[in-house]
């Protein structure tokens, strides 16, 4: 199995346990209320949402990943379309991290 299937599937557990939130608005809330863990950015995000993501997350003092993965693979995985996404789980981003160093 590739890393970019495990981490579909890592993701795809992480939305069944609600630990995730997806999209522009959801993530913004989540980094700015210090529930995430990690950021994670897909390989189609466009360099302004880019940009503004790799500021919230460093001013929240979160790690972001880009990820080699698009928009629809997420959305195949979780069934939610978004090209930014949090993880608010300290056990999933760890996960997550070490398959995307």
């Amino acid at each position: 199995m590739s890393d970019s299937s495990k981490l579909l599937s890592l993701l795809g557990l992480c939305r069944a346990a609600s630990l995730c939130s997806f999209g522009h608005g959801a993530a913004k809330s989540a980094l700015r209320e210090k529930k995430a863990k990690l950021c994670l950015l897909c390989s189609d995000a466009s360099p302004r949402l880019a940009g503004e993501f790799e500021y919230l997350a460093q001013t929240a003092d979160v790690p972001l990943r880009k990820i080699q993965v698009n928009s629809l693979d997420i959305k195949h995985a979780t069934q939610y379309k978004a090209a930014v996404l949090t993880i608010n789980d300290k056990g999933f981003a760890n996960k997550i991290i070490a398959l995307n160093p």
